[in-house]
């Protein structure tokens, strides 16, 4: 681990309050931890879009499984990436929707490829990708 360095921040008092109760409702030990997760993940964000090899990310989407083949869609999209989707969970929510939680590897834009096809699928209510990079490449 690195050796910590301490470092000045100003702001605004009314920013600086919001941020306080922000901190405390997420649970974060103090500023400075909540601080190092936002960096941290901005990182990430920027590391992805640059990363030449593998990176890694989970897709999680809702879905109504009632729209007509669907499910085959879904399937369909995922094996023509071969090789990305690495696992997948699914949950049955309620009579009519499914949550799909996808794990994922591989070049940063065939995953985000792959990500916009099934979000942008009719019957796809929802989603998000969180996109990851091993901390030691920061």
């Amino acid at each position: 681990m690195d050796r910590m360095a301490r470092f000045g921040v100003s702001m605004e008092e009314g920013l600086l309050k919001r941020f306080d109760h922000w901190v405390e409702e997420h649970g974060w030990a103090n500023r400075s931890e909540a601080i190092r997760d936002m960096v941290r993940q901005r990182l990430v964000e920027e590391k992805w879009s640059e990363a030449r090899g593998e990176v890694c990310a989970t897709l999680t989407f809702v879905y109504d499984h009632h729209v007509t083949e669907l499910q085959a869609r879904l399937t369909h999209l995922q094996h023509e990436q071969e090789g990305v989707v690495l696992a997948a969970t699914h949950v049955h929510l309620d009579h009519a929707n499914c949550l799909e939680v996808l794990v994922l590897r591989g070049r940063p834009d065939n995953i985000s490829s792959l990500a916009d096809r099934i979000l942008g699928t009719r019957g796809v209510k929802h989603g998000q990708l969180v996109r990851s990079v091993p901390l030691a490449g920061l």
